[in-house]
């Protein structure tokens, strides 16, 4: 909240949580904070389609719940924005800690290899970091729905991104990435078959808009 100003809002959407995170929420004193509660668990796709959906801004960063933004990170990613008004999506690195907030690697893109938006690199391994993301909401004419087949949100916006748009990378991280036994994208990676099922189902639903690329080339 503190990178905000006071016309920024954060829109929470509660996936039907059984634990202190509604009220805890309830319990922040500041209006910015539009607070929305699924009344049973719907997911991630659908959680963050309803908050991108009920969101006002021009400009939208996603954030995940067990993530810290660092300083800086709001107004390093509006002056890429600012910048080039062709980029339509921003992009960064991140430090990566444990679940007690200890520190596990200072670049996740070091662990995980050079950022690319290339569209072939991002079918065989996703660099698109949904955590580090923002975007212009026009975007969403895009990017929404998300195929609830597909591997992760964050990989089916880039990639959108990189047929529609224009992304731009930060190689700084903005974030502290935690990683934990309890997160929802897997610590080990899924087996082969799993990837390559992903992978088809990714293909399949991005066919009809690689006609665009064909006839922007």
């Amino acid at each position: 909240m503190s990178q905000l100003r006071d016309s920024d809002e954060v829109v929470a959407v509660d996936d039907a949580s059984d634990d202190e995170s509604m009220a805890i929420m309830q319990h922040l004193p500041d209006n910015r904070l539009r607070l929305y509660r699924n009344q049973r668990n719907l997911g991630v796709f659908a959680s963050f389609e309803k908050a991108l959906r009920l969101a006002r801004g021009n400009i939208l960063f996603l954030s995940d719940q067990d993530d810290l933004w660092l300083p800086g990170k709001v107004e390093k990613i509006m002056a890429k924005f600012s910048e080039n008004d062709a980029i339509t999506l921003v992009a960064s690195d991140a430090i990566v800690i444990d679940a007690q907030g200890s520190l596990l690697a200072r670049s996740f893109f070091a662990k995980r290899g050079q950022f690319s938006s290339n569209i072939f690199h991002n079918i065989v391994k996703n660099k698109f970091l949904g955590c580090t993301l923002a975007f212009k909401k026009s975007m969403l004419e895009y990017f929404l729905p998300i195929p609830k087949d597909v591997p992760m949100h964050d990989m089916w916006f880039g990639i959108i991104n990189t047929i529609y748009g224009k992304t731009t990378y930060i190689d700084h991280p903005l974030i502290a990435y935690r990683r934990h036994d309890q997160n929802l994208s897997p610590l080990g990676g899924a087996p082969l078959s799993q990837k390559l099922i992903w992978r088809w189902r990714l293909v399949k639903h991005l066919l009809p808009h690689f006609a665009h690329i064909i006839k922007s080339s």
